[in-house]
């Protein structure tokens, strides 16, 4: 079996510019792989959009469990946000969760986000 670097070595080594159906193949490849790029670049969008509404719709449906949580709630956010930060990286810091529950608050219904963003269809 070829690896990508050998098969990009062996396609190097071709007359492409002489030969035109070699370049039709390739133009369609590189057609094909730019395709297969955009869908998954607008998957991973979907799948963090949708992560996103999901942390929003999980720090309410915490924050409404009753009077005990209430005083526990002051330190929600900032709590969440060091322990996701610490195992996850960037990205859930307290504005950022802040933001989530936001987004859920906006938009309760999944269906309505969805109809919202066009590239989720």
């Amino acid at each position: 079996m070829t690896s990508q670097c050998g098969l990009k070595f062996m396609i190097n080594q071709l007359p492409i510019q002489n030969d035109p159906s070699m370049q039709t193949l390739v133009s369609q490849l590189r057609q094909l792989i730019r395709d297969a790029r955009g869908r998954a670049l607008r998957s991973v969008d979907a799948i963090q959009v949708r992560t996103c509404w999901e942390i929003g719709r999980h720090i309410v449906e915490f924050e409404q469990g009753g009077v005990a949580r209430a005083e526990y709630g002051k330190r929600l956010l900032p709590k969440l946000a060091e322990s996701l930060t610490a195992e996850f990286g960037r990205g859930f810091d307290e504005r950022n969760l802040r933001n989530m529950r936001a987004f859920f608050q906006v938009f309760p219904i999944w269906n309505a986000v969805r109809t919202e963003l066009s590239w989720t269809h």
